[in-house]
């Protein structure tokens, strides 16, 4: 039992309306866009108040799992858990897993706080203010869901409909409104009891698993049985679903599956800053911007512009005589467009998929993080490839070997503890190293600073799945 709020963070998504920063195996929670923080850590701070939160439970999947945990440990924030979902199947089987574990560790009397990952949220007076007007509605047996009070007519959020208000300070639900054409949202905005759905839910356990079983019998059947289990498992602080239970779950939002059908439903109306920087022009709205209103982050030199957002990963962008445009540059990909076009970025991620030879710019990035550190690719040919390693302090890669290339390391730097075959030796800066093919290796960081070094492969195969693991730190097979 406890009487804090559980909140549990939806961190699983592969959004790619951010394109070419955000690809389906680098998500926009994961990434710092404007500053130091990404979305993600920022959602966690908003959950840390040991006085209010027990520790958050976050859901993603097998992709993201070593990301969410190190950018977690990054805060020294602590996690009651990550459950890993093995495939995708819409919020509401995702907020059934949780509230079973929820129910099973904590009590059917715990309210439980739903929250996106990627959303920005300005946590100031009055989003707290929401939230305990949240509790106070929960725990009277409502299931809430947070309304933006709305400050332009927006047509890329649904609506919620408020009806009369309850003694929390909560108002009923009338009915949801999916994204609407301009015209409408101008008419709902002017009606005044009308708000931005923003995804958000405070849910009392009893009631929300009471309504699952009533609205969505299958949802919570089979998101139950896959977190109880026994082929649930428990892999260092990860706990996967079972994956051939859980895939019996229909594919549906909790909107869908219980908040447009239940009588229970409330919207707390809120008035804090949100977006879920779904766009450009979001992002540019949301950043700090010059006295010609531009927003820019990397190295940039812009003349003559204005209203205007360049961010750069590694290249120097020169912008002259432009207005309202979006300059994104990642290691191997521009985009450029109008700001006002900005929430049209998945068509050409569609366009970039439909085709072989670019599919794997919607889809890889370039930079790969895993728990030890990660890589860059920095150029690839028919049979080699060159990668820029970041090896983080204390941590090592695992004892591998290959059966395709060969591989040589040049430390630019810290300091390598290398061992290859039966020889272990230490190399620092401007030393190097040849793995031959076949050859058990393994590299670690003694150091105390990151460890970065140039990796050359050869060979006639150069693929991640060519790694033949025997012992590795991460549960790795």
């Amino acid at each position: 039992m406890t009487s804090k709020i559980v909140p549990v963070i939806m961190a699983g998504g592969k959004g790619t309306r951010l394109w070419p920063l955000s690809r389906s195996a680098a998500p926009k929670q994961f990434i710092r866009f404007l500053g130091p923080k990404t979305l993600y850590q920022k959602t966690l701070e908003r959950v840390s108040d040991p006085e209010r939160y027990e520790a958050p439970i976050i859901l993603t999947n097998e992709d993201f799992r070593f990301l969410a945990a190190e950018q977690a440990r990054e805060l020294g924030i602590e996690l009651s858990g990550i459950i890993l979902e093995p495939i995708a199947r819409n919020t509401a089987p995702a907020v059934a897993a949780a509230a079973a574990l929820v129910r099973n560790n904590f009590g059917e009397d715990t309210v439980m706080q739903v929250l996106a990952s990627d959303h920005e949220i300005d946590a100031g007076e009055d989003y707290f203010a929401s939230i305990d007007m949240a509790v106070a509605a929960a725990r009277s047996g409502k299931l809430v869901t947070f309304g933006i009070e709305p400050t332009e007519p927006a047509t890329g959020y649904g609506y919620i409909e408020a009806g009369e208000e309850l003694a929390s300070g909560a108002r009923t639900v009338q009915r949801f409104v999916e994204k609407p054409e301009k015209a409408k949202a101008e008419e709902m905005i002017a009606a005044g009891n009308y708000t931005w759905n923003s995804g958000m839910f405070m849910f009392p356990i009893a009631v929300l698993v009471r309504e699952l079983e009533k609205y969505a019998p299958d949802v919570f059947q089979f998101a139950e049985q896959a977190v109880l289990k026994d082929e649930s498992d428990l892999d260092l602080d990860f706990t996967r679903l079972d994956k051939e239970t859980f895939s019996q779950c229909p594919d549906i939002s909790i909107d869908y599956a219980v908040m447009e059908k239940t009588s229970e439903a409330a919207v707390v109306p809120s008035p804090f800053t949100w977006s879920d920087l779904g766009s450009w022009d979001a992002i540019w709205k949301d950043g700090e911007q010059d006295d010609d209103g531009n927003v820019v982050a990397g190295d940039a030199t812009l003349v003559d512009s204005r209203n205007s957002l360049v961010i750069s990963r590694d290249m120097h962008v020169a912008m002259q005589g432009m207005e309202g445009m979006a300059v994104i540059a990642s290691e191997d990909a521009v985009y450029v467009g109008k700001l006002s076009d900005s929430q049209n970025v998945g068509n050409i991620v569609k366009l970039l998929k439909a085709k072989t030879e670019t599919r794997a710019l919607a889809e890889d990035h370039p930079t790969s993080y895993r728990p030890w550190g990660g890589y860059t690719s920095i150029i690839k040919g028919e049979r080699f490839q060159a990668k820029r390693i970041f090896v983080k302090p204390g941590k090592k890669l695992s004892l591998q070997k290959h059966h395709h290339r060969a591989e040589h390391w040049i430390v630019v730097k810290g300091t390598a503890e290398v061992t290859v075959d039966e020889t272990v030796k230490m190399l620092t800066e401007n030393q190097s190293v040849y793995i031959p093919l076949g050859a058990v290796h393994r590299l670690s960081n003694p150091g105390k600073i990151t460890l970065e070094l140039i990796e050359v492969q050869t060979g006639s195969y150069l693929g991640e799945d060519d790694i033949i693991r025997i012992s590795d730190d991460f549960g790795r097979g």
